[in-house]
């Protein structure tokens, strides 16, 4: 009987680190989303989308290893922080619509990376609480990483798709999601 309660235990286990991963990367999914209403190309989606992959694999593998060590105070200053970090973004995607030129904000060299580890900040915190449980590390990050690929990805299309459909509103759009995502970060709703 006990080897019974024991493969339910892990069933329980990867049911839900699978989804937490798919609540973690909803965020990803919906910032890319936002970033997609810009001309992007395909091989710019597929780099990001792996970069985003990466470190939804790294960000919850340090929060597991750290989650012995670390209060969880450290995670909501992290989460503070990228909350800011993506209004300014959402802001400077606002702005460059009322500019003349053709500048844009799409992700690109270390912009990559910074846009990444924003949308991965929460996977951290989410790994600091599976280290507390003893959480399967390799099993989680490999759930993580996967899932936060495949929603990138499907933002950053639909997002392309739909900038073809909106035009400017499109990139409106995508500025204010980035702007509701720092505030949502910032301030938490009682829902």
């Amino acid at each position: 009987m006990s080897e019974g309660k024991g493969e339910i235990r892990v069933l329980a286990e990867i049911v839900t680190i699978v989804i937490m991963a798919f609540a973690v990367s909803m965020d990803a999914f919906s910032i890319s989303l936002g970033m997609g209403v810009y001309k992007i190309r395909l091989r710019q989606i597929f780099y990001i989308g792996i970069v985003v992959g990466i470190f939804h694999l790294l960000m919850p593998l340090i929060g597991i290893f750290a989650g012995h060590l670390l209060s969880g105070t450290f995670g909501e200053i992290t989460i503070y922080i990228g909350g800011l970090l993506l209004i300014i973004l959402g802001l400077q995607m606002v702005l460059t619509i009322f500019r003349s030129d053709d500048s844009s904000v799409i992700p690109v060299g270390w912009g990559v990376f910074l846009f990444s580890f924003l949308v991965s900040i929460d996977s951290f915190s989410a790994g600091l609480s599976l280290g507390i449980f003893g959480a399967k590390a390799a099993l989680a990050v490999i759930c993580f990483s996967t899932m936060s690929i495949g929603l990138t990805w499907s933002g950053l299309l639909i997002g392309r798709k739909m900038q073809n459909m909106l035009g400017m509103y499109g990139e409106l759009l995508g500025g204010i999601i980035l702007i509701a995502y720092g505030i949502k970060l910032l301030v938490p709703f009682p829902w």
